[in-house]
């Protein structure tokens, strides 16, 4: 009986040290409120503490689709077989050599999606930056 009582008063005081609360993280209480999100989780303009101007097409172009739309990235190099095998010329698969496209072509893809490319919310790239980018692909070269 003693026993049982010395080990059920042990678990009690083990259960109880467990229970305190952490103190909040120094950032979090010196701001007032929850602290930043990790870089990581952050779009890249947010990240660097500037948002992109809606009128600078070929910056939005290489923040959004130019992980997979530059030189080496997925998406040209799927695009560049896909021109060579209709005899066209490698050049053609980096989307800013490219003459054939127009601006509502540009919003319509980059909305709804097409093949490999999944479709980009206003959350991956707002309206602003898509129509800045669509202008700038879509400029008369």
């Amino acid at each position: 009986m003693k026993r049982g009582l010395t080990i059920a008063a042990a678990l009690l005081l083990a259960a109880c040290n467990q229970q305190e609360a952490a103190p909040p993280p120094p950032q979090a209480a010196a701001k007032g409120g929850p602290p930043p999100p990790p870089p990581y989780q952050m779009r890249p303009e947010a990240a660097t503490g500037s948002r992109l101007a809606a009128s600078d097409g070929q910056r939005a172009y290489e923040v959004h689709c130019g992980y997979c739309h530059l030189t080496g990235g997925m998406g040209t190099n799927l695009l560049t077989k896909q021109r060579m095998m209709a005899g066209e010329p490698p050049e053609n698969g980096l989307l800013t050599n490219r003459t054939d496209l127009t601006a509502d072509y540009v919003r319509q893809v980059v909305r709804m999606g097409k093949n490999a490319m999944p479709q980009q919310t206003r959350v991956d790239i707002t309206d602003a930056e898509l129509d800045a980018v669509a202008l700038y692909l879509g400029k008369a070269k």
